[in-house]
């Protein structure tokens, strides 16, 4: 029993050090309900702020342990154009027309208290229609798939 319990304490202190080894994420918005486009009710912006904090620490895993991301978005821009419906439901519609995606946003990575690298992007797909992606049938897939080009351009082509 007692070889039982070093046994667990030694995993558990094996993960809680792989754990803080693993780069971090820090997802932080401006004020999304002044933004140039966004959902126009206060619980779908607040889906929309998770979907996109999540989506950044997926991309934040591929950085290399001990660095952390750091991301601001100052303006967001929806693809297509939000019409409303009914009073609880609106509906985006997406021409491929001047309702392309943008996003405002500044960032910086971090190592050990050192900032290595910070920036401020403006990020634009205006042929969002004609590419196609993992995130086709997702909510915010046009914006995810720009997030992932930043990413892989701008953040990993320097690490």
């Amino acid at each position: 029993m007692n070889r039982l319990i070093q046994q667990t304490m030694l995993a558990a202190a094996l993960l809680a050090a792989a754990a803080g080894a693993m780069a971090a994420a820090t997802v932080t918005f401006g004020d999304t309900a002044r933004m140039t486009d966004t959902p126009r009710w206060a619980t779908d912006r607040e889906s929309m702020e998770v979907t996109f904090r999540e989506h950044i620490g997926k991309l934040a895993a591929k950085l290399p342990a001990g660095q952390d991301l750091t991301v601001e978005f100052v303006d967001i821009d929806l693809a297509g154009d939000e019409f409303p419906r009914v009073a609880v439901r609106d509906i985006r519609v997406m021409k491929g027309q001047a309702d392309w995606p943008r996003i405002h946003l500044r960032y910086s990575i971090e190592q050990d208290g050192q900032v290595l690298r910070s920036g401020e992007e403006k990020l634009a797909d205006p042929n969002y229609l004609m590419s196609t992606s993992w995130y086709d049938h997702e909510l915010y897939g046009h914006e995810k798939q720009m997030l992932d080009d930043w990413f892989r351009k701008e953040i990993l082509k320097s690490k």
